[in-house]
């Protein structure tokens, strides 16, 4: 599902909204076709501004994860690879923070944190 769509506004802000719709958003180079996230003006490949928004179908695989100890208790950061092309840096839900494995298949959730849409991710179903 990785449809253009014509969106104007500030670039966080395009993210955002996709977020409170359900919806994971990255933009495509239209010079180079690089994949492009974390939501910018400028393609960091090839430096054009002529960049297209699409959805992400959500899915991808952890590339890397870590836990995180604190005294309210642990919880996991990991990057995932998502199949557009692109990696953000996320949390694994639904899973003990030093069981998330490395090339598990995951899928997009957003939740809402301190009343704000987050995207995280959830093992996907076999």
């Amino acid at each position: 599902m990785t449809d253009v769509m014509a969106l104007d506004g500030a670039p966080e802000v395009v993210f955002r909204d996709g977020l409170a719709a359900g919806e994971l958003r990255f933009q495509r180079c239209r010079k180079c076709s690089a994949a492009v996230f974390q939501p910018r003006v400028l393609c960091p490949v090839c430096g054009s501004d002529d960049l297209a928004w699409q959805r992400s179908s959500g899915r991808g695989v952890v590339y890397s994860t870590t836990a995180v100890r604190t005294r309210e208790g642990a919880h996991n950061v990991a990057l995932v690879d998502l199949d557009e092309g692109f990696r953000m840096m996320s949390r694994i839900e639904g899973v003990a923070a030093d069981q998330v494995v490395i090339g598990t298949r995951v899928r997009l959730a957003v939740v809402e944190q301190d009343g704000q849409p987050v995207a995280v991710f959830r093992e996907e179903a076999s």
